[in-house]
């Protein structure tokens, strides 16, 4: 893992190059702009373990917000200075390698369109996967984050939860990275997203973007990403079949499929 400070705090991300080489910051001569991708809530840059493979196309960075993975955490309350204190972290990673594209799932997505909407950040291109422009959360669902993290990681990763069909390894693999994020970090990551809110504003996002989300995702479901490319002024819609809310995960040969075409697209 590669570290930029920034903010007094150390922010880690990951970075592979073309041929899937890991690399220090910053692009090679004659590649193209580096992809960033930006987890949801209690995740960490291995949920884009599969969106590697596009590195055979351009680079790709994936970080760990604050708090989570390698990261260091940051003393921030739930809501706009969390949101904030995100943004920043995407900021210092995007500005360390050059990236110019964000790809961002969930909270992630909210990260991604707040630094477009706000930031100085120049960027050709956003992609934004099982998230929305209101990103409400079950009350039941912010009641056991609270009080029954068992419950909550249980039910996130029921049927068509974070995944449709998945192998139980997966799942495994999946509740075990949400339990090391841990209780308050998740709890903080969903009550932000709870309180974000750009439904008056996507008019303003001026950058080709890609809006996918899995035909099954019920915690955001396809309806607002048909909100999302119908609002944005210049977004698609892809539909990614047999995933849910972690299609790049569950489904990643479709996922990539889709976004490799969206970004030859606007080269």
């Amino acid at each position: 893992m590669d570290e930029v400070i920034h903010h007094g705090r150390t922010t880690a991300y990951r970075r592979l190059s073309l041929g899937g080489e890991s690399t220090d910051a910053g692009a090679g001569d004659g590649e193209a702009d580096p992809i960033l991708c930006v987890h949801g809530s209690g995740g960490s840059h291995a949920v884009w373990k599969s969106q590697y493979r596009l590195a055979d196309e351009r680079p790709v960075v994936a970080l760990d917000l604050s708090g989570h993975g390698e990261s260091e955490d940051v003393d921030a309350d739930a809501g706009y200075e969390c949101l904030s204190a995100y943004v920043d972290d995407v900021v210092a990673v995007g500005e360390e390698t050059d990236a110019r594209v964000l790809v961002g799932n969930s909270l992630g997505g909210a990260v991604a369109m707040t630094i477009a909407l706000d930031r100085e950040l120049p960027l050709d291109a956003l992609v934004l996967t099982g998230t929305g422009a209101k990103l409400t959360v079950l009350d039941d669902l912010l009641a056991w984050l609270s009080e029954d993290f068992d419950r909550a990681v249980s039910f996130l990763h029921g049927p068509d939860g974070l995944f449709h069909e998945s192998d139980e390894r997966t799942l495994e693999l999946s509740k075990e990275a949400m339990y090391e994020a841990g209780r308050a970090v998740t709890e903080r990551d969903f009550l932000t997203c709870h309180e974000f809110d750009v439904r008056d504003r996507l008019a303003d996002v001026d950058v080709p973007t890609l809006a996918v989300v899995g035909e099954h995702d019920r915690l955001t479901p396809p309806w607002y990403h048909e909100f999302l490319a119908e609002e944005i002024p210049d977004c698609e819609l892809a539909v990614i079949e047999d995933a849910a809310h972690l299609a790049m995960l569950e489904r990643p040969a479709a996922f990539n499929e889709a976004a490799s075409a969206f970004l030859d697209g606007i080269q």
